[in-house]
């Protein structure tokens, strides 16, 4: 019996040691597991901010302001159509010398000019932006000819275009937009009809 009382005694003393070892060991990892996340976390925080900042200086600066810009729809069996925008080049003066666009064979800078009582498009080599000066490229006068489209160009869609400048000391700069396409002009713009932009 003596054994048994003994054991009885010990019990509980030997319980609350292993009790106390257990919760031990199991605090060790969980602060350990605590530790390595925060660390972890921390050590992300810069990456994060990092990529953002990288991205922020991978997006191109706009050197022409563009507004107003529009592509004039196509009907079936056309081939061929203008787009007009407002171009400002607030820093420097610079030329409009062309563009390019994936819809078209051919992308040209035209004019649209009276020759003798008889009202023709000529091509032309580029189209001065004086800085802080609006330049319209409008419907009768300057403007950008798609030639050979590939596609027809349905009201309501997008037409992406580079436009190209060269600046005063011969650098050539690019611009990407985005420009809508339009059964007619925008409210307030004058417009011949649509056949005259078709080659």
């Amino acid at each position: 019996m003596t054994p048994k009382l003994l054991n009885k005694r010990t019990q509980p003393w030997v319980l609350a040691m292993a009790a106390g070892l257990a919760a031990a060991v199991c605090a060790a990892p969980a602060r350990a597991d605590h530790d390595l996340a925060v660390g972890e976390s921390h050590g992300a925080a810069p990456a994060i901010k990092t990529t953002t900042a990288k991205a922020k200086e991978a997006k191109p600066a706009a050197f022409v302001d563009v507004q107003g810009a529009w592509v004039r729809a196509t009907v079936p069996g056309q081939s061929g159509t203008g787009g007009f925008m407002s171009l400002r080049s607030p820093a420097a003066a610079l030329q409009l010398v062309g563009f390019s666009t994936p819809v078209a064979g051919t992308a040209e800078l035209h004019e649209m000019a009276m020759d003798g009582n008889v009202m023709r498009m000529r091509p032309v080599e580029g189209l001065d932006l004086p800085a802080g000066q609006t330049v319209e490229l409008k419907p009768g006068g300057h403007h950008l000819m798609l030639m050979a489209l590939k596609r027809p160009l349905t009201a309501g869609s997008t037409v992406p275009l580079v436009l190209r400048f060269k600046a005063p000391d011969g650098k050539l700069l690019e611009q990407k937009v985005a420009v809508p396409v339009r059964a007619a002009a925008p409210t307030g713009t004058s417009a011949p009809p649509a056949h005259d932009h078709a080659h």
